[in-house]
């Protein structure tokens, strides 16, 4: 499938890539979901195809087998860097606003996940370990001054527990209060770890 010009120049994506980038999504929100709320060995290709609204012999087109499907799902590389897409003055807000749009417009935390991870036994290791490395980690290498780690996981702690708030607790004041007006408030409050 090639990619299709604009009258600019620029390449645009044809429609049958979106579709596939569309499908790919649903498939990694299903299998989120399904892995927020069971251990990975209970969830099936046939459960995760049904929640996608897909058919099973797809998901193995796109992902190759259950195991790889459940990698991307347990990594975090792709949610950091759209969480840490900041200027360093201006990552808090800009964390705060990537918080409440996931849950808002996707339907997804890009970090909430990691509360889940007790569920899953041993795989719980390797997102735990995901998470350090991928997004605490990266956010620490990015800080300068005392205690860069310590840090890096208290300005998270707040963004999970804004992630709690909003998706599971499901706070009535949060979700009626515009995105623009919590970053205002919430995000001085991370912005205090990474620039104190």
């Amino acid at each position: 499938m090639s990619a299709v010009s604009t009258p600019s120049g620029a390449p645009a994506v044809s429609p049958g890539r979106r579709d596939a980038e569309t499908t790919k999504a649903a498939i990694l929100k299903a299998a989120r979901h399904l892995l927020a709320r069971n251990a990975r060995a209970d969830i099936t290709l046939k459960a995760v195809a049904e929640r996608a609204g897909v058919s099973p012999p797809l998901i193995l087109k796109y992902f190759g087998n259950k195991d790889a499907l459940f990698a991307r799902v347990m990594s975090f590389e792709a949610d950091a860097d759209a969480l840490l897409d900041a200027p360093l003055e201006e990552l808090g807000r800009h964390m705060v606003r990537h918080v409440v749009h996931s849950q808002r417009e996707l339907g997804t935390d890009p970090l909430l996940r990691i509360a889940f991870a007790p569920l899953h036994g041993d795989h719980g290791d390797e997102v735990r370990a995901n998470f350090r490395a991928q997004v605490t980690e990266r956010l620490a290498d990015r800080l300068t001054g005392p205690d860069p780690g310590l840090r890096a996981e208290l300005a998270v702690a707040a963004l999970i527990g804004l992630g709690a708030m909003y998706g599971v607790a499901r706070g009535p004041h949060l979700r009626e209060t515009p995105t623009d007006d919590i970053a205002d408030r919430y995000g001085p409050l991370v912005q205090a770890q990474l620039t104190p």
